[in-house]
């Protein structure tokens, strides 16, 4: 997913539902006159099975109308005039990063989706509209949600019973402000940490990967009925597949080196690494989407020069997933995506629909892919055979949702988010997604006596520590959601402490320096290596770690990023050494190891490399010497 651009015209609405009119089949008009559907209507009623009810109401659908639910637009598109989603009859609407209303608040988000979901009831089947949302780590997008380490950090906790529940609490604040779908969790298996999205990869074992894929239990529960409670959405598994395995310099995509690229693999590899999770989603856990990826395939086994966008994958989204992965549930593009495919715009609709993705994420041009599909359809070039398997899939999640039946949002959560609650499990996250690397001495755990200098800017920057995906698409920094710095957490801890966030205070009469070195936000491929990114530490932490380790008797360093970076020539200066990776709103928990209350548990859940050439390094690897291996983590007691 990616963030909202430009609005286009407003005024090519009028013509695309005038000449999607005009380009339906004959006799394509299977459902009675235009009015309200018959109370008795099967489709209606709550006690029937929902196969039935989908057969019901897909017999009763024009092809105009099956059309518009495969269409998906950004709130920013129709916010001006939601009665678009009433013309068009579209399925769904979305929220890119940081796409919001203007009153940034529960209240605020559940009046929004509100005011959609009235224009989708206008419509002569009454079809409730789905609306979706990135929360990759926490309803991101909302001021005061609570915001969860990213998944890079959960998957160094190796807990899975707590990612599923910090998926369930991240399903509870959002649906609680209307949106009852999320763009979440993301299942990549990172291979390469140059790649601006590491952070939202568990890791680089695919074993790994798939023992997270608890969090789709925690979107959407595990009994039957679960999906139509006020604390469950659906989940998407995203981005099938290997979009963590792309080769570096392979993208085509703007300035991005690695996002957007090209898996390069044989099928048995591609199997074996970048499949599993996907299969552990599907058949263990019901996931009810999945987006596929932005990125290409190209196979070893027939030669390599000839990609595949995933977009218009045929092989791997039906052959694969769908029959013999067996998933039921519906393909959601991701944003634009099938604009990235070749030929024309009618050539891109019709591979991917013929390919088997089943609604497409147009954020500005849902008047254009209803009418560019419905004279594919027209034509004969996409099969309504096609058309109905893609919205019998998306009306079986509406009405397993419970949309049919409570289509407004149910508030009833409101007042749970960022309670104490919630964020008590975010910050018993963070503990255990520290890792500690070097102990020298057992300089940890610290004594709250000591007296205790402080150096980095992202020692007290609760945006650099959130990271991208935060309020918004890139995130910032700065003070940009409430919550505690990791600054802050050391002032609950310590009585005695000197800050100075470029080390520019004197240090000597100190007993202990913590410096905290790391990244500033970015998201996707705006954070790939190359791409005015790199994995070495900045000029100020070099100088920061210099002045402060060797003035003090203890140095602590803390690395604050969304993926390992090259501390090779500096850990010699460092007495100790904590990956504490992005920990979002909860900053006390890295105090919370530093000092003992909890002890240090963490494990890394990708290699870490000595330079930034020897990118890629995996575990399995042929001559594989890494600077920390992946699985290392030292321990400490309570």
């Amino acid at each position: 997913m990616r963030t909202p651009r430009i609005p286009r015209r407003r005024a090519a609405l009028a013509a695309a539902l005038a000449l999607a009119g005009g380009l339906l089949p004959a006799g394509s008009a299977q459902a009675a006159p235009p009015g309200a559907p018959p109370a008795a209507a099967p489709y209606l009623n709550p006690r029937l099975p929902v196969a039935a009810r989908v057969q019901d109401l897909l017999g009763r659908m024009t092809t105009a109308e099956k059309i518009g639910q495969m269409a998906q637009a950004e709130r920013g598109a129709i916010d001006a005039d939601p009665a678009q989603i009433t013309a068009l009859g579209l399925g769904s609407v979305l929220s890119g990063g940081g796409s919001t209303p203007a009153d940034n608040t529960p209240a605020g988000w559940a009046d929004m989706v509100d005011r959609y979901q009235r224009a989708a009831l206008a419509t002569r089947l009454h079809i409730p509209l789905i609306y979706g949302v990135d929360s990759v780590h926490g309803h991101g997008n909302l001021v005061g949600a609570t915001v969860f380490p990213h998944n890079i950090g959960m998957g160094a906790t190796r807990d899975p019973a707590l990612v599923r529940r910090e998926e369930q609490i991240t399903a509870i604040e959002t649906r609680a402000t209307g949106p009852q779908w999320v763009f979440a969790p993301c299942f990549c298996v990172a291979r390469d940490d140059r790649w601006g999205r590491t952070y939202e990869s568990f890791g680089e074992d695919p074993a790994l990967v798939t023992a997270m894929t608890t969090a789709v239990d925690g979107f959407q529960g595990t009994r039957p009925g679960d999906l139509a409670g006020p604390g469950r959405v659906l989940a998407t598994a995203k981005h099938f597949a290997g979009d963590g395995d792309t080769v570096y310099g392979t993208s085509t995509s703007g300035t991005y080196t690695i996002d957007q690229g090209v898996t390069v693999s044989s099928r048995a590899r591609f199997a074996r690494i970048d499949l599993p999770p996907y299969v552990a989603a599907v058949r263990a856990h019901h996931v009810g989407s999945i987006m596929p990826s932005f990125s290409s395939v190209d196979w070893t086994d027939d030669g390599v020069g000839n990609p595949v966008k995933m977009s218009a994958h045929a092989e791997l989204l039906t052959g694969v997933l769908k029959k013999k992965i067996g998933f039921k549930g519906f393909l959601i593009s991701d944003w634009a995506a099938i604009q990235q495919l070749p030929g024309t715009y009618a050539d891109q609709v019709r591979a991917s629909v013929n390919a088997g993705m089943d609604m497409f994420m147009e954020p500005y041009s849902t008047p254009q892919f209803t009418r560019t599909l419905a004279a594919e359809v027209a034509a004969g070039r996409v099969k309504i055979s096609r058309i109905d398997d893609a919205v019998r899939r998306i009306l079986t999640a509406k009405f397993e949702l419970g949309l049919f039946e409570h289509p407004y949002t149910d508030r009833r959560n409101i007042g749970t988010i960022g309670s104490p609650a919630h964020r008590a499990v975010a910050r018993q996250a963070v503990a255990e997604s520290q890792v500690l690397l070097k102990n020298s001495g057992h300089a940890l755990p610290l004594k709250p006596s000591a007296k205790i200098y402080v150096a980095g800017a992202n020692a007290d920057d609760i945006g650099n520590q959130s990271g991208g995906w935060t309020v918004t698409w890139q995130g910032q920094s700065g003070n940009v959601i409430p919550g505690t710095t990791i600054l802050q957490g050391i002032r609950q801890r310590a009585s005695d402490v000197t800050y100075s966030a470029d080390a520019s205070a004197p240090v000597s009469g100190q007993d202990t320096g913590i410096v905290v070195v790391g990244e500033t936000p970015y998201a996707e491929g705006v954070g790939d290596v190359g791409n005015g990114h790199t994995l070495n530490l900045s000029g100020a932490d070099k100088a920061n770690i210099g002045k402060v380790c060797s003035a003090v008797k203890t140095c602590v360093v803390l690395d604050v990023a969304g993926r390992p970076q090259i501390v090779t020539d500096e850990l010699a200066e460092t007495d100790a050494f904590v990956a504490s990776w992005l920990p979002g709103s909860e900053g006390a928990g890295v105090s919370d190891v530093l000092f003992g209350a909890r002890p240090f548990t963490g494990r890394l859940p990708v290699s870490w490399p000595r330079s930034e050439a020897q990118e890629p390094v995996n575990v399995g690897d042929r001559d594989y010497a890494p600077l920390f291996p992946y699985g290392y983590g030292l321990t400490t007691r309570r």
